[in-house]
């Protein structure tokens, strides 16, 4: 097997994909330390897909998508997908047909810092996409790349492994290492927010930290107030 394709790596355990899965990326980004999120650019085909597993990742070159046909043909059930298309939008490097492969193979999802097509049928058959963009025209099938090596999508280094999850918000990256520890404080960071919506509902919404970070930040001296 040639270096450039990593064929084993260590992937998140299904049962930490399950209880990861619960929490909102946004949650999760949070507690991960306000980072992870992949740019803005990069949607989910329409707002209700989600999608939660294990970071397969793929680096094409722009424009042709023969790695991603291998690494198809090489993840495993609850594998996302995590393509590096190098953000270009000139050819779609996935349409109805590889969707329909990657639902048959039990991956999934697919998130794409690159263009897909067919965006309709995708719809009907309801498998998660998250694509910078769409295109009609086909990709080529002929260009080298690699396969389970880190990539770059979305401004985000996403290593094979990785815990990916997804929806309306965008996509967020947490690495292998540092998933389960995160769970207690997404539970928390959850309470915590539910607490205060409730409070706002009766009434309490001045926000208690606001005058200290005022001062701080030298907008009101000290005594002041809004």
């Amino acid at each position: 097997m040639t270096q450039d394709i990593i064929r084993n790596f260590l992937r998140v355990p299904a049962d930490v994909v399950r209880d990861a899965a619960v929490f909102q990326p946004a949650i999760l980004a949070d507690v991960a330390g306000r980072r992870g999120a992949l740019h803005g650019r990069i949607q989910a085909l329409r707002p209700r897909m989600k999608v939660a597993g294990t970071a397969f990742t793929v680096e094409v070159r722009p424009g042709d998508n023969l790695m991603i046909h291998a690494a198809m043909s090489m993840a495993r059930p609850g594998d996302v997908l995590v393509i590096d298309g190098k953000a270009d939008l000139t050819a779609a490097l996935m349409g109805t047909i590889m969707m329909t492969a990657c639902k048959q193979l039990g991956i999934a999802g697919v998130v794409i810092d690159g263009a897909v097509r067919d965006t309709l049928e995708i719809d009907e058959m309801d498998f998660p996409v998250f694509a910078a963009g769409f295109n009609p025209n086909g990709p080529t099938k002929t260009c080298p790349g690699r396969i389970g090596h880190p990539v770059t999508v979305g401004g985000v280094t996403v290593h094979a492994g990785d815990f990916i999850i997804g929806d309306a918000d965008g996509v967020v990256v947490v690495e292998r290492e540092k998933i389960s520890s995160l769970l207690p404080l997404a539970g928390k960071k959850v309470a915590d927010e539910s607490a205060r919506i409730e409070a706002i509902k009766k009434g309490d919404t001045t926000a208690k930290w606001l005058a200290g970070a005022l001062r701080t930040a030298g907008v009101l001296k000290e005594g002041e107030s809004l």
